[in-house]
């Protein structure tokens, strides 16, 4: 499919990756929860909830678009620009070092690995020339500890010669569910790898198999976006795998949805899903069972080329609703829908970043939309976030959902063109009350410095108090040349 529309124009063109024509800039965010993956990283097993967001544009070392991958630790007060670490290849005790347009931490995915109780994170540099093999791709796992991350070991490429980008796409789940941590890693090729039964400091693994499923390969495709949870309530990770379809010569974007099963990931039992990029997985009614939400953002064309299927302006979220037999009933979410805020327009990429969490502690799962490229008072891309929450029929697109731009009173910034406020969006419980705490990516603040923006849960509601901005800066990430943090963070 030929690209329609940049989604936001970034004067570093390497800064997104490109899927089907369509630009995307994140992993999925949220789970469900399994035998063994939890939906809040904690690095440093405080009980306080961690987030990790991406500077991989960042300059390191001199080397423009090395990468870097800062962790907020949480804590009573939210996250903070002191309470962190920030990871490069020049970090003592990572391996490799920093490259020009690496992109490393571009990619990440968090899971306690070895088992001690601490959880750790996968990161990838795709774009790595490795041993002569140009964009050959890199992942390391750098390992929690009490003093949070500390120190990476290299995840090795078992089929170097197979394929590139070594890390595209990570996603962590228990999907044999025998109680360890298992880590699915994507490639260029149509062939996901798979470590299981615990992975060491050393490199070690219990096992490893593979997972091909019906989706392009070579070049720029292969599995480019993965989200983990458990759809049929098993107690087993189920995937859900996004990339180019091999039978459509436009090569529109799809899902698979691949169960897990006591032998792993069964790809004989895959079965297409909603369109989208961004995935995630959570239990928003209620029901046991964990619901994939889909974000497409795409508008449709109208220069006579094929739009892709159910795209409408200014994007959506699906939400396919889990069973005990797998995905079920889909129902569709846009901004044109009941009472939710704005109105459909085409640019706004509504659905483009989507997290799941409970904000409130009712047990039901909510969901906070970005619509990155939504114009307010003139103002262009300058983004803003939709939050809804979970009822027993499903997300409640009445009277009481929340709408946050840098321009809501409390909020920090102002609306300024390009900002791409809610280019990512993560629902996490950072101040370990047992409520979802919500941190806003906006990679295009400060031409594409970047921010991430964090607005505590009060208990009931998002909430403006105690709300405070992170700038790159603050967080020791250069503004050399548009390091783009806060446009990813940790699966």
């Amino acid at each position: 499919m030929q690209k329609k529309y940049l989604r936001l124009a970034l004067a570093t063109a390497t800064a997104a990756t490109l899927t089907g024509g369509l630009l995307t800039f994140t992993a999925a965010t949220a789970t469900a929860a399994d035998s063994v993956h939890h939906p809040v990283a904690d690095f440093d097993s405080d009980g306080y909830g961690d987030v990790a967001y991406s500077a991989g544009w960042a300059t390191v070392g001199g080397k423009k678009g090395a990468g870097q991958i800062v962790a907020l630790y949480g804590s009573p007060s939210g996250v903070t620009a002191g309470n962190r670490t920030t990871i490069s290849q020049n970090t003592t005790g990572v391996p490799g070092s920093a490259e020009t347009n690496d992109a490393f931490g571009w990619v990440s995915a968090y899971g306690d690995f070895n088992g001690d109780g601490f959880d750790d994170l996968a990161t990838s540099a795709q774009w790595e020339d490795v041993d002569g093999d140009t964009d050959g791709g890199t992942v390391v796992i750098a390992w929690g500890s009490t003093n949070g991350l500390s120190g990476a070991t290299t995840l090795k490429d078992p089929a170097v010669s197979s394929h590139d980008r070594w890390g595209t796409a990570l996603a962590a789940g228990d999907f044999d569910g025998d109680g360890t941590e298992d880590l699915a890693v994507g490639s260029s090729s149509s062939t996901l790898y798979v470590f299981k039964g615990g992975i060491q400091k050393s490199g070690a693994y219990g096992g490893r198999y593979t997972v091909k499923t019906d989706i392009q390969s070579g070049g720029d495709t292969g599995p480019l976006v993965l989200a983990a949870g458990d759809v049929n309530g098993d107690r087993k990770s189920d995937l859900v795998v996004n990339g180019y379809e091999t039978d459509s010569d436009y090569g529109f974007n799809t899902n698979f949805y691949v169960p897990g099963s006591a032998s792993g990931l069964k790809a004989s039992a895959a079965q297409e899903v909603k369109r989208g990029v961004i995935t995630g997985i959570g239990d928003v009614n209620g029901d046991g069972f964990g619901d994939i939400v889909t974000g497409q953002d795409w508008d449709p064309t109208r220069d006579g080329s094929p739009s892709v299927p159910e795209s409408v302006d200014g994007g959506k979220v699906h939400i396919v609703y889990g069973s005990a037999s797998g995905p079920a009933a889909a129902v569709d979410v846009s901004q044109d829908s009941g009472n939710v805020p704005g109105s459909s327009e085409r640019g706004d990429w509504f659905g483009s970043e989507l997290s799941l969490g409970d904000i409130n502690g009712d047990g039901l799962t909510d969901l906070v939309a970005g619509a990155p490229g939504e114009n307010l008072d003139g103002v262009v891309n300058t983004g803003a976030v939709t939050v809804l929450y979970g009822t027993a029929s499903g997300l409640d697109t009445g009277s009481g959902h929340q709408y946050f731009a840098q321009s809501t009173a409390g909020v920090p910034g102002s609306d300024e063109k390009d900002d791409a406020f809610g280019s990512e969006v993560k629902l996490t419980d950072v101040t370990g009350d047992g409520k979802a705490d919500l941190t806003v990516g906006a990679y295009g603040e400060n031409a594409y410095n970047g921010s991430v923006v964090y607005l505590p849960s009060d208990g009931t509601r998002i909430t403006t108090t105690g709300a405070r901005s992170l700038a790159p800066s603050a967080v020791g990430v250069s503004t050399d040349a548009q390091p783009a943090f806060g446009a990813n963070a940790a699966n």
